[in-house]
């Protein structure tokens, strides 16, 4: 779990954040061990800015990989950032609620699941006509 946090710590340090000034990284774990880090990278109209976890997500998909075990994601500011709502919903279309979210804590990393971060996720079933 350390070494997928320094991973993410790692990925932070490559965030292009010059408007928040708030680097985050994400280090994604697939199910064959395989990782993949990202980090954040902010345009002037924000809602064109990638997280880091779209980074590490859309990079392992690219590369095929469709079930993932965990992910860390760290800030700078080493303040116990989480992922935002729109990422979660994204690590839910691969991910069960069992999936490992693993952030800075005071002293040691705290573990969530994802299903306690995002209880009421939108899944396929409900956007499908089957």
């Amino acid at each position: 779990m350390r070494d997928l946090l320094d991973r993410a710590r790692a990925a932070a340090e490559d965030a292009y954040a010059p408007y928040s000034e708030y680097a985050v990284g994400a280090a994604l774990q697939t199910a064959d061990g395989s990782i993949y880090t990202g980090c954040n990278v902010e345009n002037a109209n924000y809602s064109n800015s990638l997280h880091a976890e779209e980074v590490a997500l859309g990079a392992a998909v690219r590369d095929g990989h469709r079930e993932f075990d965990r992910v860390a994601v760290s800030s700078a500011a080493r303040d116990g950032v989480t992922p935002c709502g729109m990422c979660r919903q994204s690590f839910a279309e691969f991910c069960d609620d069992a999936f490992v979210v693993v952030c800075e804590g005071d002293a040691d990393p705290v573990e969530y699941r994802l299903g306690e971060l995002l209880p009421a996720a939108i899944s396929g079933e409900m956007v499908s006509d089957g």
